[in-house]
């Protein structure tokens, strides 16, 4: 904005001058020179008529001229100097009884500057009209789409690849302006493959940390019931001990693994279908190596809106919890469940699963913060774990349109809400 500031600024100040010129100009403009002749025959007439008695206005009148006899003003005589008229001795008898003036040619003098100075005007202003029209579309054309691309590139270096570029075929930076556009597009095209491979990279990384740790699991708790079987035979502990030393680092490779990728996982996204009712009873069925699960009844047959893995992690660490924390049987009821939310502004439709366990239950001043992330409770004791799989437990059923709830009543009780079709 500044450059074209100074352009007007420099452009006025000529337009400035070349008025300036054309006024000095107009005011040294001259008469063309005056026949003598034809003014000395002029004056031997009025001589004539004057000597003949014509009176002094019917001279005057006569011969378009004026009269000064004496005794007359100097004013009047330096007036007639000053306007450029012809000024002669006034001698009929042969001597000089006063001033004859033509003033002819003054009120063309006027009209003549007057004619000139229109005509500056006039070129003036058009000059300034068409400059100010030259400055503009040097504007339009060149400087405006130079800040556009400023501005653009800008943003682009912020990171924002979304912004789009107006395209003006007429610029001389059309070309040029819609190929950097081009550009742009591929650059997000690729910023959106890289993050959806480094998503999926990560989401796979804390899957397969999950996946690995459910067997491991299973091969240490293996161990421990071999650790008794065969207490009493050295060459078996000494193998069932190496191989529950491997198992735990297995696990604590996983674990620092998990821990690794789990700032990233609120960022992942989840694929909802409708899907049978029955596919979530099936995984409780599965869940054979948490103890002894009991199924109250069966869940109501219908269509629910779920991501099948993010579902399964989700039952996978209610049951896996209350397995680690209470070791007791683990109670699964199923029921329909109508609640109005205040996001749809409708009656919603859930099927709501009951998980319960006879433990101690969680203590009350942990139960606000027991979906924290990396929150433990004050009774976890010796019970290794990071403190993530409730907070992961919410953050799966808000994003698949439920929701969860937890509390104790003669032991620890999460009910799930499964969002039906």
């Amino acid at each position: 904005m500044k450059v074209i500031r100074n352009i007007i600024i420099a452009y006025t100040i000529v337009m400035g001058i070349i008025l300036a010129v054309l006024f000095i100009r107009v005011g040294n403009v001259s008469l063309e020179r005056r026949d003598v002749s034809y003014y000395n025959d002029q004056l031997q007439q009025i001589y004539d008529r004057f000597s003949a008695g014509s009176a002094e206005d019917d001279i005057e009148r006569e011969f378009g001229c004026s009269l000064l006899l004496e005794p007359y003003s100097s004013t009047e005589l330096y007036q007639a100097y000053q306007n450029s008229s012809l000024v002669m001795d006034f001698s009929p008898e042969g001597e000089c009884i006063g001033k004859i003036i033509w003033a002819d040619k003054t009120e063309g003098i006027d009209s003549y500057k007057k004619t000139i100075l229109n005509m500056g005007i006039l070129i003036w202003g058009t000059m300034l009209l068409v400059g100010y029209l030259f400055i503009f579309i040097i504007y339009r054309k060149m400087i405006y789409p130079v800040r556009e691309m400023s501005v653009y590139s800008s943003e682009i270096a912020k990171g924002n690849l979304d912004v789009q570029l107006p395209i003006h075929k007429q610029n001389m930076f059309g070309n040029f302006v819609e190929s950097f556009d081009l550009m742009r597009e591929e650059i997000r095209t690729s910023h959106e493959r890289e993050m959806a491979a480094d998503k999926a990279n990560k989401e796979l990384v804390a899957e397969l940390s999950h996946d690995i740790n459910t067997p491991v699991a299973t091969i240490q708790a293996a161990c421990e019931v071999m650790s008794i079987k065969y207490k009493d035979n050295e060459d078996i502990l000494e193998k069932v001990s190496a191989i529950s030393q491997k198992a735990d680092t297995i696990k604590q490779i996983m674990d620092n693994v998990f821990q690794a990728t789990m700032e990233d996982l609120d960022k992942l996204e989840l694929h909802i279908n409708d899907e049978n009712s029955e596919v979530i009873e099936g995984y409780f069925q599965s869940l054979k190596n948490y103890g002894n699960i009991i199924l109250d009844n069966h869940i109501p047959g219908c269509l629910v809106r779920i991501d099948r893995l993010r579902m399964e992690q989700v039952i996978d660490n209610v049951v896996g919890n209350s397995h680690k924390y209470a070791g007791t049987d683990i109670h699964v009821s199923f029921s329909e469940y109508d609640k109005l939310t205040q996001a749809d502004k409708d009656n919603s439709r859930f099927i709501k699963i009951t998980i319960r366990d006879s433990g101690p239950g969680v203590e009350e001043k942990d139960l606000p913060l027991i979906f924290e992330k990396y929150y433990r409770g004050s009774n976890v004791k010796d019970k290794k774990g990071y403190g993530i799989g409730m907070h992961l437990v919410r953050m799966y059923m808000e994003k698949q349109g439920g929701g969860v709830e937890c509390y104790n009543d003669n032991g620890f009780v999460v009910e799930l809400l499964v969002r039906k079709t």
